[in-house]
């Protein structure tokens, strides 16, 4: 399909603009491509902060710290397993935890669910320490195919993504709901957090990172991302809206549905 669409976008160029335009448009193409960076943003982006974060903390508490801003590493996952629990996640599920990071999640699930869990990350010393933390069971991976979901299709019961999306560029966050429909069973779900402006709780997010970019501090991306988006963006992929959840949890929650 994509070749189709390729070659039918082609003709109408050269029917428009002639050959040589044709060729100049091959040519910028190649260019584009072969200058893309080697990662996106985010893998750098959040390595730096790990890094920053050792040189000021022991080693398990820059762990622990870099699992996610606010709330303590055993609180926050609880609330997570309790959220999970609410929505459905039951023994022996197979389900992903997309930005692991240092395992607070993965440390928080009850050991006697038997659940068939995968962690992943793209930093691996977090993984490190949530191996550490968690039942030997327990897989943990290093993301290296980014931008996918790294099992087979329709395998999934349960994908959640907590303090994941924010780092994430608009077309990024779309790609990989794309993926997690395909990685999950029928009526298998998502679980994810998100900033959005309509939540005033959130606004200390934005204006802390306007703050860092007055300063010329380093600082991680902040995506807010509004309801209505989401809402287009459920539509267009095929997920089911289960609901836009209020928890305790710092961030708003989304929990789509596979049909």
């Amino acid at each position: 399909m994509r070749i189709f669409s390729s070659l039918k976008k082609s003709i109408s160029i050269i029917r428009e603009s002639g050959i040589k335009v044709f060729f100049r448009e091959i040519k910028f193409y190649l260019i584009r491509k072969s200058n893309k960076k080697p990662e996106p943003h985010f893998v750098q982006e959040y390595q730096n902060y790990v890094n920053d974060l050792k040189k000021v903390y022991l080693r398990d508490e820059a762990m622990r710290i870099a699992a996610g801003s606010g709330g303590g590493y055993i609180e926050t996952g609880n609330l997570q397993k309790e959220i999970l629990i609410n929505y459905g996640l039951k023994p022996n599920m197979s389900i992903i935890d997309f930005g692991c990071g240092s395992g607070r999640l993965a440390n928080a699930l009850p050991a006697d669910y038997n659940l068939d869990y995968l962690g992943i990350d793209v930093i691996e010393e977090l993984l490190k320490f949530a191996r550490s933390k968690s039942p030997k069971n327990y897989k943990f991976n290093m993301h290296k195919k980014l931008l996918s979901v790294p099992v087979k299709s329709e395998s999934m019961d349960f994908i959640c993504a907590f303090e994941l999306f924010p780092f994430l560029l608009h077309e990024e966050i779309y790609i990989y709901l794309e993926d997690m429909k395909r990685a999950l069973k029928k009526d298998g779900r998502v679980i994810f957090s998100f900033l959005e402006f309509d939540n005033h709780q959130h606004w200390h997010v934005f204006n802390n990172s306007v703050n860092d970019k007055k300063n010329k501090m380093p600082s991680c991306l902040n995506t807010f991302t509004e309801k209505p988006v989401l809402k287009l963006w459920a539509e267009k992929i095929g997920f089911k809206i289960i609901e836009f959840a209020n928890t305790p949890y710092k961030q708003s929650l989304a929990i789509f549905e596979k049909p």
